[in-house]
């Protein structure tokens, strides 16, 4: 895709959407249940869509929150369930509507305490709430959650997703079942849905407002060494990108006396102060150098700095010497360090890491003498981290979390704000930023050039590749080199990765389709050059055209 002129440039207001106009369509528009486009459809984490295309209106979250509540009852999930919401202009109204019908059902739902904001809770707060409870209270009835956004998407958009008690995303099994039965009650006009107005929602006793704010502080000190972050002085630079992140920095800073400075505290559900992403859309992803320009252009201001999408479950790091870190690059950073670090880690526990993730964490994996669980994409394949068996999970699409220091859970979702002040430990514990912990592994392991592209493909070609087996590669070799493997299984748990990689000593591919555009997602990494990786795309995408074909 070409780069648009906006790109890394301050968002014109042209760009700037309508919150009115989105409320009253979020409310009045009336989604049709025979338009697959407008179904309720959940894909690696949870529903999404824009009240402007009719995929996220008022009528689907009554319909997903009623498939929840049913969900619940059938499986004997009587504890509390805590509600989280970002900062897009839809997580709001979302949040209302669920109450209404969370309450009607009779289910202890905890939210955040008002606070001027608006209430906002991150991700992984949300997660770690429920564990705690399940860890403490769960004999009284197991715990889990619902959140409210749409990650790092544009500011139209909203999300919502489903927490059980596993207190990370929800698997393949239960969101088809919530799914299938949102779809159901939506054909249905909605008539089988319990609610009761908003103003009783509220006053119900049912409904707990509680601070989730210093619990999640305060236990940080169990999974991030604060202290040597606070004896290194370092300066340390946040943007939380207008999310809901943004009034936990204070009090980290002020408890653990961190010298930390928000470099951008504005809350504007418009996002009117972003940086525009490479496509010309204002899109909140800290991963993008483009949509993180304002803190990237601040970077020698810092010893160490990051920023966060809005429901702060994603990290970007800014480094002095590298300035903001691929994501991959990091996660192979942050695993060799912790693997280093943690002692009272068992040393049988697995690091987690989606197929598509690039194999120098690999190499950085088998070094540490540890095993590698290499899943499908999605958080959902890491709940290894509530037992322990798994110390690490780690996405491309820059989300981890892992293992508190003693070797227990601490949050089973990607945590954004944990993956930032874990740079800032590994910077004051080893006096290098993790951009110069990568150029040495480059140095030892080889440079890793990775990229992943979207190319056009119709429905029955995505469901095709969706369905391919390994059999239907008929080619010997990728870009010079044998391969020596073809998959369409993880090898970690043997779960279909909903498409197809294909390896060789010095590179490798995976394909795998959209689940809402008609494209199809090509992830390929070389460890040789930018032209054995041009080489790759290019191979990787007459084999999959030969497999679609054949």
């Amino acid at each position: 895709m070409a780069l648009s002129p906006l790109a890394g440039k301050p968002a014109p207001a042209t760009l700037l959407i309508d919150t009115g106009a989105l409320e009253r369509a979020y409310y009045s528009v009336k989604p049709d249940p025979a338009d697959p486009a407008q179904r309720v459809a959940f894909g690696t984490s949870g529903h999404r869509g824009s009240p402007l295309a009719g995929n996220f209106t008022e009528a689907h979250i009554l319909a997903i929150t009623q498939a929840i509540c049913e969900y619940r009852a059938a499986n004997g999930i009587t504890g509390p369930l805590f509600m989280g919401k970002d900062t897009h202009a839809a997580s709001g109204p979302a949040q209302c509507t669920a109450l209404e019908v969370l309450a009607a059902n009779g289910v202890e739902t905890h939210i955040q305490r008002d606070i001027p904001d608006g209430g906002f809770t991150p991700t992984p707060v949300i997660s770690r709430a429920i564990l705690v409870h399940n860890r403490d209270h769960g004999a009284r009835g197991k715990a889990d959650g619902i959140v409210i956004t749409p990650s790092h998407n544009p500011p139209a958009d909203g999300g919502f997703k489903y927490n059980p008690p596993e207190g990370g995303p929800a698997d393949t099994a239960i969101t088809k079942w919530v799914q299938d039965r949102a779809n159901v009650l939506l054909a249905g006009d909605n008539r089988e849905v319990k609610r009761i107005a908003y103003e009783t929602a509220l006053k119900a006793n049912t409904t707990q407002t509680e601070d989730f704010v210093w619990p999640y502080v305060l236990d940080l000190a169990n999974v991030i060494d604060m202290d040597r972050v606070r004896a290194s002085g370092l300066r340390i630079g946040v943007d939380p990108l207008g999310g809901a992140a943004l009034n936990y920095w204070q009090p980290i800073a002020e408890h653990y006396k961190l010298n930390i400075t928000v470099v951008n505290k504005t809350l504007d559900p418009r996002f009117g102060f972003m940086t525009v992403d490479h496509d010309g859309v204002i899109r909140m992803d800290c991963s993008s150098p483009y949509a993180m320009a304002g803190l990237v252009a601040l970077k020698d201001q810092f010893d160490i700095a990051w920023g966060n999408d809005p429901d702060a479950d994603r990290h970007g790091i800014v480094t002095r010497s590298m300035g903001l870190l691929n994501p991959n690059h990091y996660l192979a950073v942050a695993i060799q360090y912790l693997l280093a670090h943690r002692p009272g880690w068992p040393t049988s526990s697995a690091v987690g890491k989606t197929l598509v993730s690039s194999s120098m964490i690999d190499r950085v994996v088998s070094d540490a003498k540890r095993t590698l669980c290499e899943t499908p994409v999605g958080f959902k394949y890491f709940a290894g981290l509530v037992d322990g068996s798994l110390c690490f999970g780690g996405e491309e699409s820059a989300g981890a979390s892992f293992l508190r220091r003693d070797g227990t859970v601490w949050t089973t979702d990607k945590d954004g704000p944990l993956l930032g002040l874990l740079a800032a430990e590994i910077t004051a514990v080893t006096g290098k930023d993790p951009g110069q912990h990568f150029q040495a592994l480059s140095e030892r392991f080889g440079m890793p050039y990775y990229t992943r592209i979207d190319a056009p493909a119709t429905p029955t070609q995505k469901a095709a590749l969706n369905k391919l087996s390994p059999a239907a590669v008929t080619a010997t070799a990728l870009a010079g080199d044998a391969i020596t493997d073809t998959l369409t299984q993880a090898p970690c748990n043997g779960a279909s990765i909903g498409g197809l990689k294909v390896v060789s000593a010095h590179g490798w591919f995976a394909a795998r389709p959209s689940g809402t555009e008609n494209i199809y997602k090509l992830y390929a990494e070389s460890f040789t050059s930018q032209a054995h990786l041009d080489a790759i795309v290019d191979e990787a995408q007459a084999i999959v055209s030969r497999s679609l074909a054949g």
